[in-house]
Parts: structure tokens; sequence; C-alpha cells
């Protein structure tokens, strides 16, 4: 693959006998969402601390590239190129929030005339002009995460690492922060993010890895996911008897609830199969009342796919 943001072949880390990651390959384009989902303890943060350089990769990796740079060879390159926020917030309640933006500005080293320019255009960019002059402690928890994010973007990034950037929201500025990351990438950045709710990343993500016990255990986009697991079927309901009792025998290979007038059909859900019912139908002059599709979700993959219960998802 060309035009990777991300390459990493082999990754691995050990902190005595434990083995936190062994032999992970991340390869993630430019411009796209990556999501990298596991259990507590399987990985995800250590991933996300070696590829942002903020500690070493074990012995016995392979080749790391992030934003084309070796990041053996050019840490210094690596950091130039990416941006990092942490499950727990950088944001320094005592002070305001641009006086935030202004500290990160001297950071990357802005001339002042610079960095109040960066500052204010970050701050209008995410809704936080009417807040800039107040302490960042009185800021709710979605205005503490967009201006940890709005920090992060200080200097202009390529490569965001977003470890679990939605943790503790409420629904309303969750979907906020999804509006925000979508707008990232569409401005060209790439996004490497951990996160506990898989409905963030089926919402989110391009592509999407399971990471257990330090391995990949599957990836893919959500779809390919999805259809790793059976239990997908089509139901057919109908409010006519006759036409029930027609449709089952233009289709005996579905269960059906006489109670109901439902019948269930396995199917992966695709174009091609849901056409073969619907011929068959046409065939046999019936019209279901209602077709539904149901396929497995990101909780049915991930209960398949790792070793550990999905509430210790994180």
């Amino acid at each position: 693959m060309t035009n990777l943001a991300i390459a990493a072949n082999g990754l691995r880390k050990s902190y005595g006998d434990k083995v936190v990651l062994d032999g992970v390959d991340l390869a993630v384009p430019d411009g796209t969402i990556f999501a990298l989902l596991g259990p507590n303890g399987a990985g995800k943060t250590t991933a996300v601390k070696i590829l942002s350089t903020l500690i070493s990769p074990g012995p016995g990796s392979g080749e790391i590239r992030v934003g084309g740079h070796d990041l053996a060879a050019d840490p210094q390159a690596v950091r130039a190129e990416i941006g990092v926020t942490g499950q727990f917030s950088a944001v320094d309640g005592l002070i305001t929030g641009e006086e935030n933006m202004l500290l990160m500005a001297d950071l990357h080293h802005l001339s002042k005339p610079e960095g109040r320019r960066t500052a204010a255009d970050l701050l209008r960019r995410f809704d936080l002009v009417e807040a800039a002059s107040k302490p960042a402690s009185t800021y709710s928890g979605g205005m503490r995460r967009r201006l940890d994010i709005a920090m992060t973007l200080v200097g202009s990034p390529r490569i965001i690492f977003l470890d679990e950037p939605t943790t503790g929201l409420d629904p309303r500025s969750r979907h906020g922060m999804w509006q925000i990351i979508r707008e990232l990438v569409t401005g060209g950045v790439t996004v490497f993010l951990t996160t506990q709710y898989l409905e963030e990343a089926d919402e989110l993500a391009d592509r999407i890895a399971v990471l257990d016990d330090g391995k990949i255990a599957a990836e893919g986009t959500a779809a390919e996911l999805k259809r790793l697991i059976p239990g997908g079927h089509v139901l057919l309901r109908f409010t006519d008897p006759v036409a029930y009792q027609a449709a089952a025998l233009a289709l005996p290979d579905a269960g059906g609830d006489d109670s109901s007038l439902a019948l269930q059909l396995s199917s992966g859900g695709s174009q091609r199969e849901l056409r073969t019912v619907l011929d068959r139908l046409d065939r046999a002059g019936v019209e279901a009342d209602e077709l539904t599709v149901h396929t497995p979700d990101l909780d049915d993959v991930f209960f398949a796919l790792t070793s550990r219960p999905l509430e210790n998802v994180r």
C-alpha cells in the first residue's frame, strides 16, 4: 500500500513477563479514520504511545513509519507531523481557554502575532470564542474536549492520535465531537482513534482493527467485520394468512412463525441475496407487508473475537 500515514510491522512491547503487543501490523492510509478496539489491557494505549514516540517499541519490532518518517531513526520528524489527545485532558483549568491556546502556540515556537492569529482561528472554529476569556475549569466536559483538540491543532499536525476522546461525555457532546473528527479528516488530517464505544467506531471509522491479547484478531471496514459473524437474517411479515402460507411454500428454507405471520431467512444482507428472495416471492405472486434485514453489529463482533467480556472494552 502507498500513501500510508502510519505503517507498523511486527509491533512488539513487553513489561517483564507481560506481553502487551505481540507482532501487531498496522497500515493506516492518509486522510482516513482508523479505529483500534479492544478490552482493557489489550494494548491499545501502548500502541498509541509507541506510534506517538512517547515510549519505545520492544525488541524484535519491525519497521515503524509515521508520516513517512522512520520512528526509530528520526523521532523528532515524527513528532513534527503528529498531535496527541489522551484519555485525560491536557487543559490547564487554572488559566483561560485563550491562555491555554497561547501557551501551546509558545510551545510550538510560533511568533506572538502568529500565535494569536492561530489561537483566535481555532477558538472560532471550535465555537469557544465566548468562553475564551473564562477559566477552563468552568468549561463543560464537551467544551474541555473541544479545547483539548484545538490545542492539539496549533502545530498543524497531519496525523492526530485520539485516545478515547469522548470518554465521559454526554450523548450530545459525543455527537458534537464526532462532527469535529469528520471535519478534521475532510481537511486532510489522518485520525488514529481508540474508543470504548463500539457505536463510535461504527459511525466514524473507515477501517477498524480489533486488538485482543496483544494481537490483531480481525481488521476491516465495519461492514466487513460484521459479515465475519453469523446471525444475519431477513425477516418477512404478512397480514394475510394466505399470503404468508404462499410465501412459506416459495421459501422452504425459511423458518416460520404462524402466530405472527413472519418468516425468517438466514442472510448476510447482500443485494444479491435480497434480490433472490424477492424474485422467489414475485414468482409466487406474493408481496410481503414488511421486510427487514438484520445484520450482526459490532457488539456481536467484539464478543466473538475477544476473550474478555464486552463491559471491559476500553
